[in-house]
């Protein structure tokens, strides 16, 4: 099982105005070294996409000791964990050009039938990555436990954020609950951050968002007649 590995120097799009990495940002690396390092093992669009197969995510995590900073070059490095029935767990880590660990995540994938949208079984489709479990692997995600989240208001989903798979894509939900926060809470040193997806919001499509923030803590979910996601960004 063979390691995959990236270099990348943060470009002004990349950051934000504190010059940190955008959350959206980072996710949205995550998934490209998971799409990329998949079509590496042999299980690319043409196995999947192509034929009507669409990798999703229902739960993520990362640990983050520091975000990369504004022309700071960065190595992302990710493989797969064992196949879990319907999920393939995979892991991330970012090291800084001395080698310093900066954030350690994972995450829980899983296929999703364009048509029916709902999770299929990938040994039916001759979906298989192997995947290799390390002593010092970041832990798996867990579904999440909020508290009651009172403050509400409405979303009519733009166009714009929806992606190759016919849905808003989850790393927008970074962008929403930092627009969210407050002020003094979005400044402070991101520690670690937790998110589960259970169903998908599509274009024009109304989504209620949920909020509550804590002195360290902001918590933010997304429904319409059912749940959409859950987030939890805890900071320092």
């Amino acid at each position: 099982m063979t390691l995959y590995r990236t270099t990348h120097t943060l470009l002004s799009s990349d950051v934000d105005a504190s010059r940190r990495l955008r959350l959206s940002t980072l996710f949205t690396m995550l998934q490209e070294a998971s799409i990329a390092h998949t079509t590496a093992l042999g299980m690319g669009r043409d196995k999947t996409l192509d034929r009507g197969l669409l990798w999703i995510i229902t739960l993520q995590q990362a640990t983050i000791r520091r975000l990369p900073l504004y022309d700071e070059t960065i190595e992302l490095t990710s493989w797969p964990n064992p196949s879990m029935h319907l999920y393939f767990p995979r892991s991330y880590r970012i090291t800084d050009a001395n080698g310093t660990v900066l954030v350690e995540a994972s995450a829980l994938w899983a296929l999703m039938d364009r048509d029916t949208r709902r999770i299929v079984f990938p040994e039916e489709h001759g979906i298989a990555i192997e995947g290799a479990a390390f002593p010092d692997d970041p832990p798996l995600p867990r579904p999440l436990r909020l508290p009651v989240l009172e403050q509400a208001q409405s979303l009519v989903v733009p166009y714009s954020y929806t992606d190759l798979n016919g849905h808003m894509n989850n790393t927008r939900y970074f962008d929403l609950a930092e627009d969210r926060m407050p002020d003094a809470l979005r400044m402070q040193s991101i520690q670690k951050i937790q998110a589960e997806y259970s169903a998908e919001a599509r274009a024009n499509e109304t989504i209620t968002l949920r909020t509550f923030a804590e002195e360290h803590v902001f918590s933010m979910s997304g429904e319409t007649d059912k749940r959409l996601f859950r987030l939890q960004l805890e900071y320092r």
